[in-house]
C-alpha cells in the first residue's frame, strides 16, 4: 500500500492538481454549486406534489398545476442560473467586472434558445415570442459552461487590447463599467446569434449529442459510479481534496442526470438515472467521503487516549457529513492501516446500491436536500420518501464499520504501544533513570 500510494503521489497527483486549479473548472465547478439552492427549492416542490401518500395527491390534485410553478422556475431553468454564476465567477479570477462576465454568458446562453412565435392551447390567443424551456434546465448545461467560456474569453480580450469604450473618469465606476462591455458582448451575441439563427446550428442539441455517451455511462452502468468513488477514495488517501477534483470534472453530467430524475419524478414517471451525486452523498459518503461516520464511532471505543479524542472531536461533524477532522485528526491521509478501508468500504457499498437501484429495491434520487441533513433522514427525503432508502444507508453503514473494524483495532494497538513508550520515556526523564 505504501509503494501504491507513492507513485500516486509521484504519477497522478500533479496533473490532478493541475487539473483542479484550471480555472475554467473552477468557475464551473463554483457556478454550478451556486444553483443547488434554487435546485433544492424546485425538487422539493416536486416532492411535496409526487409524495407518495394517495390521500395526500387527492388533497392537492386541485393545485398540483399551480404547486409545480416553482420547479419549472428553478430546476427548469438552472442552466440560465449556472451561465450567470459561471460567468461572474471566471471573470472575477481574471480580474474582470464580474457583473459584465456574468450578463454576456447568460445573453450568450439564451441566443442558443432562440424565440418562438407561440399560441396558448387554454384560449387559442397568440402568446407573442416565448423561448422554449426544453435545453434551459440540465439538458443546456453544457452550452451554458461553452458560452460561459466564449464570453468571458473575449471579454478578457477585449479588456487586454484595449477593445473597449472608454469614459471619462467623471462618470460612474458602474456607467463605465457597462460601456467596457458594449463591444465584447457585441462580439459575442453576433457570432452565437450567426451560428444559431443564421447557420440553424442548433448548439444544445449537438452538445447533447455528443455528451450523451457520457451521460448515458455515468448515469447508469456501474463503471459510472465505482470510477469516480475509487478516484475520489485515492485521492483523499494521498492528501487531495477528491471529491472537488473529480466534481469538478463530472458535476456538469451529474446535474444533467439529476435534472432528468427530477423532471420524470414530476411527470408521475420513475427517476430513470442511478448514477447521480445524491448516490453517493446519501448511500456512499455517510459522514463524508469514505464512509468515515463508521470510523468516528469505532475510534470513540479505542484504548488509545488519542484515538478516542479524535473520535469525540468528530463525531458531531461526522453526524452532519463534515469530515475533515477525522481525516486529517486520524490520519487517513498517506496510512496505509486506514486508507485500505477508507478504499475498499466505499467500493463495497457502491456496488450494493448500484444493485439495489438497478434492480428498482430502492428509489432513485429525485430531490436535492441540505448537505448537512444526517444520513438515513437525507436518503428518505431524497429518495421522494421510500423507506428503503433509510433501511438501505443503515445497511451500508453496518458495513462500513465492519470493513473498518479490523484496521482500526491494529491501528489501535499501534497507537496504544507508542502511548505507552512514549509514557514510560517520560516516567524515566522525570524521575532521573538513564
Amino acid at each position: 500500500m505504501d509503494k501504491v500510494l507513492e507513485i500516486i503521489e509521484r504519477k497522478l497527483l500533479p496533473p490532478l492538481t493541475k487539473l483542479a486549479e484550471l480555472r475554467h473548472l473552477q468557475a464551473v465547478r463554483d457556478g454550478i454549486i451556486s444553483t443547488m439552492p434554487m435546485i433544492m427549492i424546485g425538487s422539493f416542490f416536486v416532492l411535496l406534489v409526487q409524495f407518495p401518500i394517495p390521500a395526500w395527491k387527492s388533497l392537492i390534485a386541485p393545485i398540483s398545476t399551480e404547486l409545480m410553478f416553482p420547479y419549472r422556475i428553478t430546476v427548469g431553468m438552472m442552466a440560465i442560473y449556472a451561465s450567470y454564476g459561471m460567468g461572474s465567477i471566471l471573470a472575477k479570477s481574471y480580474g474582470l467586472d464580474r457583473t459584465s462576465g456574468g450578463v454576456i454568458s447568460l445573453g450568450a446562453f439564451l441566443m442558443t434558445v432562440l424565440p418562438q412565435i407561440a399560441t396558448s392551447e387554454a384560449t387559442g390567443s397568440s402568446l407573442g415570442f416565448v423561448i422554449p424551456m426544453t435545453y434551459l434546465g440540465g439538458s443546456g448545461m453544457f452550452t451554458a459552461i461553452l458560452c460561459m467560456i466564449f464570453s468571458v474569453e473575449v471579454l478578457r480580450f477585449c479588456k487586454t487590447h484595449n477593445i473597449t469604450i472608454r469614459m471619462p473618469e467623471q462618470v460612474p465606476p458602474a456607467v463605465s463599467r457597462s460601456f467596457e462591455a458594449i463591444i465584447p458582448g457585441m462580439i459575442v451575441i453576433t457570432v452565437v446569434w450567426f451560428v444559431s439563427a443564421i447557420l440553424k446550428i442548433n448548439v444544445n442539441e449537438v452538445l447533447m449529442g455528443l455528451f450523451s455517451p457520457l451521460v448515458a455511462i455515468a448515469g447508469n452502468t456501474y463503471l459510472g459510479v465505482i470510477i469516480p468513488v475509487l478516484l475520489i477514495t485515492i485521492l483523499w488517501s494521498a492528501g487531495i481534496h477528491g471529491v472537488s477534483v473529480i466534481g469538478s470534472v463530472i458535476r456538469p453530467i451529474w446535474l444533467v442526470l439529476l435534472e432528468q430524475n427530477i423532471t420524470a419524478v414530476a411527470n408521475g414517471q420513475v427517476a430513470p438515472n442511478i448514477g447521480t451525486e445524491g448516490f453517493f452523498d446519501l448511500f456512499v459518503w455517510i459522514g463524508g467521503s469514505g464512509g468515515t461516520l463508521a470510523l468516528c464511532i469505532l475510534f470513540l471505543f479505542a484504548k488509545s487516549s488519542y484515538l478516542k479524542e479524535i473520535g469525540k472531536l468528530s463525531i458531531v461533524p461526522g453526524i452532519f457529513n463534515i469530515n475533515e477532522p477525522i481525516i486529517f485528526g486520524a490520519p487517513i491521509v498517506v496510512n496505509p492501516l486506514l486508507a485500505i478501508p477508507f478504499i475498499l468500504g466505499p467500493a463495497i457499498t457502491t456496488t450494493i446500491t448500484y444493485i439495489a437501484m438497478k434492480f428498482e429495491l430502492v428509489a432513485k434520487v429525485s430531490v436535492v436536500a441540505p448537505f448537512a441533513i444526517p444520513a438515513p433522514i437525507k436518503a428518505f427525503i431524497s429518495t421522494g420518501g421510500d423507506w428503503r432508502g433509510i433501511v438501505l444507508v443503515l445497511i451500508n453503514f453496518a458495513i462500513s464499520l465492519l470493513i473498518y473494524w479490523p484496521f482500526v483495532k491494529a491501528y489501535d494497538k499501534k497507537m496504544l504501544a507508542e502511548e505507552q513508550l512514549t509514557n514510560s520515556e517520560t516516567f524515566d526523564i522525570v524521575n532521573g533513570i538513564e
